[in-house]
């Protein structure tokens, strides 16, 4: 399918795609914005948490034009109430207010092309499409999945299902898949998102065949198996994936599951993940002024795009300032580019030093060393924020070594490079991290789901229960984020707290309890801490004048709830630059 093609397809998705009437029905119209403007409005809570040390709570914050104005009790505010006048909303008196929510990574296009589909992942799902309970077991993998094969009915493209792995599911490649499927066109999408799985129907009916990808490493014919770049040569042949109504309404279902974790901030972290960016860039502006939705999403190009499209380094500089022309106060380009360093974790195709995994198995570089560092000088030169896809240890050597290499090369003070995922660091490499002036933005769930299976066939026990080593940047004193990644975990992020503060396994196993959160740093971990990651702290992250107001509205405490109780926590909706928004 050409670029050309796809690009027209999903210019006219939101054209063509049915919006929900429903979606954010209290998401004002941009008239409505500007009249509020106009006035300066006070919320009251019964708490405020700030996350500002000089007052960590209040109960009433004041607010103009998207703005904070002031932060304290109704007393406190009178001057401004007798200087200005004000109305006073009363609606959050019996909830708890918090900084809006930020999840430091995500995907938009991820979650746009595979809620299509139906979830058989090892770990339960709960989105806008339905609820998709956990398969743990190979017999129950594909018991559920002979169901939905069964009741897939559109003969014009292949059944397809996300979240398959091995390790929990047991092997399921071309020649099993064909066995269990002659006739019917089948194809898993693995729990990683990195690798796609054919049976022989599949591939004939999307007319790929061996010469197509000979001599790709990264495409294994015999298994049906494309994995990371190989899934270059797979994705082309699927144009159905950005069919303007599938795509569309895969792409409102992202924008709700921001709205419902409570996120006023998404930082997408690879935009043109696909191939085709400035088609994924207008489609996601379109939904997102389209539905007016109550969140920003900022957009962060990434290494692979552009040398997988045989992009020079100046025209990438070009293409970029190009999209930043197109800034709205919903979708924005600012000054970060995304390197790739080792393969996913989920895959296990994260790079480990010496032993390396039990099963002798490696992990792969995503790049040549010489072209990420190309790349990273060029846009460190340039004044951009560097994240790094940067899983096993091995990887997080390559990274500091990159990191030394560019401090030598053009000293800067405050560069925030971001470690992205931290799945796997030693205690050394923390230390030097800090030392460098690194940041992490880490996914705590990787802990949660992959702790026990990893530690029993591809880490041991020692390594596998110290994935994800906050504990360790706490007490060192790194700052750190979380993220979803989504769907590498669910687009909560109270979930990513309870999975950070409790260490406990999908199988309810409490490992690596050294490597705990406090419950203070997890909730800084989606706030300012997040904010001061991807270098928004002046704008966003806590409650205080001069800030956007952007909140989230929650039930209850996190403070006040036992540990296990955090994820569960109801969230009303969120304010989004002074509107607010209740799901």
């Amino acid at each position: 399918m050409s670029t050309t093609r796809l690009a027209r397809l999903l210019l006219t998705t939101v054209a063509l795609t049915g919006f929900s009437s429903q979606l954010f029905a209290a998401a004002t119209s941009d008239a409505a914005v500007d009249k509020s403007a106009e006035e300066l409005v006070i919320y009251t809570a019964k708490k405020i948490i700030t996350m500002e040390p000089a007052l960590p709570e209040a109960t009433a914050v004041a607010v103009t034009d998207g703005r904070i104005v002031a932060v304290g009790s109704l007393a406190s505010l009178q001057s401004w109430i007798d200087g200005k006048g004000a109305r006073i909303d009363t609606r959050f008196e019996g909830k708890v207010m918090m900084p809006g929510f930020i999840d430091p990574h995500v995907h938009p296009s991820l979650p746009a092309v595979l809620t299509q589909f139906a979830f058989i992942a090892p770990d339960d799902w709960s989105l806008p499409t339905g609820e998709f309970p956990g398969a743990t077991s190979p017999a129950a993998y594909i018991k559920r999945l002979q169901q939905l094969v069964a009741a897939h009915e559109d003969s014009s493209i292949p059944f397809i299902t996300w979240g398959y792995h091995p390790l929990w599911h047991g092997d399921l490649y071309r020649d099993q898949l064909t066995a269990l499927f002659p006739d019917k066109p089948v194809m898993l999408w693995h729990r990683s998102f990195h690798e796609l799985i054919a049976n022989d129907a599949a591939l004939k009916l999307l007319a790929i065949n061996q010469a197509d990808v000979a001599n790709n490493p990264l495409v294994d014919w015999r298994k049906g198996h494309f994995f990371e770049n190989g899934m270059y040569a797979l994705v082309p042949k699927m144009p159905f994936l950005f069919d303007p109504a599938r795509f569309g309404h895969g792409m409102q279902n992202f924008v709700e599951m921001v709205h419902q974790g409570g996120v006023t901030t998404a930082l997408d972290m690879g935009t043109g993940v696909f191939g085709n960016p400035d088609a994924e860039i207008k489609l996601i502006r379109h939904t997102m002024e389209t539905t007016q939705a109550p969140a920003r999403v900022i957009l962060t190009p990434i290494i692979t795009d552009f040398v997988g499209r045989g992009v020079a380094i100046a025209d990438a500089f070009k293409q970029i300032d190009q999209w930043r022309e197109q800034n709205s106060r919903r979708v924005i380009f600012d000054r970060r580019f995304k390197l790739m360093i080792d393969g996913a974790i989920y895959s296990g195709l994260a790079q480990f030093d010496y032993p390396g995994y039990i099963d002798g198995h490696q992990g792969v570089w995503m790049l040549p060393e010489a072209v990420t560092t190309e790349w990273a000088q060029a846009f460190w030169d340039a004044g951009y924020q560097l994240h790094a896809h940067t899983n096993g240890d091995a990887s997080a050597a390559r990274l500091i070594k990159l990191l030394k290499t560019l401090q030598s090369n053009t000293p800067k003070v405050d560069h925030r490079l971001s470690l992205e995922h931290f799945a796997y660091t030693t205690e050394d490499q923390n230390r030097q991290l800090k030392a460098l002036g690194a940041v992490v933005s880490a996914n705590p769930y990787y802990h949660f789901i992959l702790s026990d299976i990893y530690s029993d066939q591809w880490l041991g026990a020692d390594r596998g229960n110290q994935m994800v080593r906050l504990g360790s940047l706490e007490r060192l004193g790194v700052p750190f984020a979380f993220h979803s990644d989504s769907p590498m975990a669910p687009l909560e992020p109270l979930r990513l707290v309870s999975a950070a503060v409790n260490r406990v396994t999908i199988n309810g196993n409490l490992t690596g309890a050294n490597e705990r959160v406090s419950l203070d740093a997890a909730l800084r971990a989606i706030t300012i801490n997040a904010a001061w990651v991807m270098g928004w702290e002046d704008q966003i992250g806590s409650i205080r004048a001069g800030k956007k107001a952007d909140f989230t509205i929650l039930e209850s405490d996190p403070y006040q709830v036992e540990p296990e109780q955090i994820k569960d926590i109801k969230i009303w909706g969120t304010v989004f630059e002074g509107v607010p928004a209740p799901i």
